[in-house]
């Protein structure tokens, strides 16, 4: 990413409030399929709402985020409220996470098509990713106006079809469209454990 997407991230995030963030609902509907322990990552993280959680969970918790200004406050956040969590302003598309180095990893509202096996090889065995970010088939205009950076219908299936799916919702515009989850895909999958031979 440029220096300019980095400069403009940083300018959102000194516009916010400094109240942390809430978690996303996949990680806040399925919190109990987190593991007892392991270490887990957000990935394009903000002002990490998610990775506080997964911290406060007990989870050793890296957070990344393109934005030094988002890293920081972050870190803030978490010193301020006593939880081990470690930020890092990283180019998350031109550095990826390594594989086999995170037992959860959360991505939320942030689609690069490209980084996905990344994803995928860079979960442990037994590994869970939860991921949720917008769809096109949307009933208002929250969220990008460029459709590039939204899903089509079931997209976010197919990124990851390689992992079991364990958790999907997307509603789309069926039914009563006032309710419900819209405008946006959730997904919670994992990576197959190591088969034991013995």
């Amino acid at each position: 990413m440029s220096q300019e997407t980095r400069a403009k991230w940083d300018r959102i995030y000194l516009g916010r409030d400094e109240a942390p963030p809430r978690p996303a609902a996949v990680l806040r509907d399925n919190l109990h399929l987190l593991p007892a322990a392991g270490k887990a990552l957000e990935l394009a993280c903000g002002l990490g709402g998610n990775a506080l959680l997964l911290a406060r969970q007990g989870l050793v918790t890296e957070a990344w985020d393109i934005s030094p200004v988002a890293a920081e406050r972050l870190a803030a956040m978490a010193r301020a409220q006593g939880l081990a969590l470690r930020t890092a302003a990283r180019d998350v598309v031109a550095y990826p996470p390594p594989p086999a180095s995170y037992d959860v990893i959360v991505v939320t509202h942030f689609l690069e098509r490209a980084l996905c096996p990344c994803l995928v090889k860079a979960l442990r065995p037994g590994g869970l990713l939860f991921y949720q970010t917008f769809t096109r088939e949307a009933v208002d205009d929250s969220g990008p106006s460029n459709p590039g950076f939204r899903l089509a219908p079931n997209e976010l299936l197919s990124l990851f079809a390689g992992l079991r799916i364990v958790a999907y919702r997307e509603e789309g515009r069926l039914g009563d469209v006032g309710r419900g989850f819209r405008n946006e895909a959730m997904l919670v999958a994992l990576k197959a454990p190591a088969v034991d031979d013995g």
